[in-house]
């Protein structure tokens, strides 16, 4: 089974934007854990512009499914992040300026420091997960770093309108997949994926879980989170990603 992690950021982008209580982001995790998610996202960004620590404490706390931490690797937040004992982390790269992440982590380049936070966490009993740009360079520096896990930025494919690049980054997904499958990296994948682009996200062999957050929010404006999940997981049904056994 493909598995479904709502990423719920945007739940607390509306709160802080008005600086109120509401809307609940505990609460919206557990509307979407209800409605069948497999795991709750939450990026805990060093500026703090959606959700704050206490959230992250409040969805460990009283959720039922595994909670994934998205954070850059930042000595505060993993320390945050040891004490929380989420199920699993993601690192990412992060910058103040951006609206989004906009590209994945260059693990080449961070490679020993990548390694100390992985093993940091590690040893917290914390799943690590490297969010990696489809490229087999970054694929086996986070086997050399000692991630278990990837997740393949499909934020290229899924923003590309021209179709010919839009087929070359589907092939640069898929080509990686099979590759980090190969290597022994369990493979995620995130990042703009809605309902329009899943069908073709669902032809990427070798996945386990699928992160999906702003798409899941914006459509439940029209038809309720609940509905939303729903949606996304009867899309994602039916997928034989030809894993390794």
């Amino acid at each position: 089974m493909l598995k479904l992690g709502v990423n719920i950021d945007h739940v607390a982008t509306l709160r802080q934007v008005r600086g109120t209580f509401y809307p609940d982001v505990l609460a919206a995790g557990q509307v979407c854990e209800s409605a069948g998610a497999h795991g709750i996202t939450v990026h805990l960004r060093e500026d703090r512009r959606h959700i704050q620590v206490e959230d992250v404490y409040k969805l460990k706390k009283n959720l039922k499914v595994s909670l994934n931490l998205e954070m850059a690797n930042n000595p505060e937040i993993a320390d945050i992040a040891v004490d929380v004992r989420p199920c699993e982390v993601c690192l990412v790269p992060e910058k103040r300026e951006e609206l989004t992440t906009e590209g994945g982590l260059d693990v080449v380049s961070q490679k020993k420091e990548i390694r100390q936070c992985i093993a940091l966490l590690e040893k917290a009993g914390i799943i690590v997960s490297l969010f990696i740009d489809p490229d087999r360079g970054q694929v086996e520096a986070a086997v050399d770093a000692g991630a278990p896990y990837i997740e393949l930025h499909t934020g290229a494919f899924c923003g590309e309108a021209d179709v010919v690049r839009r087929n070359q980054e589907l092939k640069r997904l898929m080509d990686a997949a099979v590759y980090a499958d190969k290597l022994g990296l369990k493979v995620n994948a995130g990042h703009g994926i809605n309902l329009e682009t899943l069908p073709d996200v669902m032809k990427i062999p070798c996945l386990y879980t699928l992160n999906i957050g702003h798409s899941i929010i914006a459509r439940a404006l029209f038809a309720g989170l609940e509905n939303a999940v729903k949606e996304m997981l009867a899309g994602m049904s039916g997928y034989d990603g030809g894993r390794r056994q």
